[in-house]
């Protein structure tokens, strides 16, 4: 039985997780979970897996969560955001899952690998900011981290024992809900539109981060961190279908990959089991009854927020931290309907030609993530007044 807490519940990802758990009771077992405001579903979740601590960061909800618990639960229920880090490092956790949005995920990672804790992590903004520490401290634990990006676990998988022999990985990408938009549509996308993705169902940001393309910018960092690769060293590819997850090539032109049809819950039940394999069939994939499976070349001038990435990267210190951080700041103002999709690329560039680029620790890191967001409320809200009139 392996002892999981889940920083994240009531997301994408962690009520997946949890649809994993379910199917083996006898494998998993919930010890912790959180959640930032979702206290209804959050409480259902503490009713059905009973935990022994549950978090609860925004104060507001916290209250509703407390005042409508029933008086017989034995779960001890935590308020703000101290209580991740307790979660994340309690001596009945074995492995932590992290799956929350952007930054908040930058310190549970860094208190569950300082308690030896085994690491599942759908959080690429973490290694995003905080590679830098958050790499050489997993290994200073001799602890691998397990991806559960349906990319990183396929590569994971495929690179198994061989890593010595690796030439490149193959990073695929669906193109997101925009791929077929003209240039001039571009400009007119609304939220409507690319969350409309065409394959995966994932959380708001994420899918507008699909759409631009930067989500694949920030899986070639992660994949660099993960796998101690060189930007050159990753290929990306659009593949419409998303059956063929990602690929490895090796220095003998072999390529493997790892497909499956669409379906999160594959990775996420890896990253628990590993390094071994549950039997439970999550696509249900047939060869017969596949697509025909393409590929293209991404295009850096129609979604220029991929090289923004390349270059950030490159730049590296502090600068893809705050790189994320006005990502975040942009994306979530276009939800908002507050900026258009181009918006989001042009407030991020004016933002990154502001900061200061630092080296990379814990401080800076967080300095330069709240510098960008300041920096970037001044464009959004010049762009929100250019819309308005």
């Amino acid at each position: 039985m392996i002892n999981i807490s889940i920083v994240g519940s009531t997301g994408s990802i962690g009520t997946q997780a949890l649809d994993v758990i379910r199917c083996f009771p006898d494998k998993f077992s919930v010890v912790a979970l959180s959640a930032n405001s979702n206290w209804e579903l959050l409480l259902k979740q503490i009713i059905e897996f009973k935990p022994l601590k549950a978090v609860l960061i925004d104060n507001i909800a916290f209250s509703k969560l407390k005042e409508n618990a029933p008086n017989d639960l034995n779960t001890e229920l935590i308020c703000g955001e101290s209580g991740i880090k307790e979660i994340s490092s309690m001596d009945e956790t074995e492995l932590v899952l992290i799956s929350t949005v952007g930054m908040s995920g930058l310190k549970p990672v860094l208190s569950a690998l300082n308690a030896g804790k085994q690491l599942a992590l759908a959080t690429k903004e973490a290694l995003v900011s905080g590679g830098d520490l958050v790499i050489p401290l997993a290994k200073s634990k001799n602890i691998t981290i397990r991806p559960v990006d349906s990319e990183h676990s396929a590569i994971f998988q495929c690179i198994g024992d061989n890593r010595e022999f690796l030439k490149k990985v193959i990073l695929t990408c669906s193109g997101g809900a925009l791929r077929n938009f003209t240039v001039e549509q571009l400009k007119y996308a609304t939220v409507d539109d690319v969350l409309a993705h065409p394959n995966w169902s994932m959380g708001k940001k994420i899918t507008v981060d699909c759409a631009t393309l930067m989500n694949k910018g920030f899986e070639m960092m992660e994949a660099c961190h993960l796998f101690n690769l060189l930007p050159n060293q990753v290929e990306i590819v659009i593949h419409p279908q998303s059956i063929i997850h990602s690929a490895v090539e090796f220095f003998d032109g072999s390529i493997i990959a790892q497909m499956s049809k669409p379906d999160m819950k594959l990775a996420i039940q890896y990253a628990f089991s590993y390094p071994e394999r549950f039997e439970k069939n999550w696509t249900n994939t047939d060869f017969f009854s596949l697509p025909a499976l393409t590929f293209e070349k991404p295009d850096f001038d129609k979604f220029p927020c991929l090289k923004i990435a390349f270059d950030s990267f490159a730049k590296g210190g502090t600068m893809p931290a705050s790189l994320n951080a006005v990502n975040e700041e942009a994306v979530f103002a276009f939800l908002k309907k507050e900026i258009k999709f181009n918006d989001i690329f042009k407030i991020i560039e004016m933002t990154l030609s502001k900061v200061e680029c630092l080296p990379s620790s814990i401080e800076n890191i967080f300095y330069a993530d709240s510098e960008a967001r300041r920096i970037s409320g001044v464009f959004i809200e010049r762009m929100k007044n250019n819309n308005v009139n």
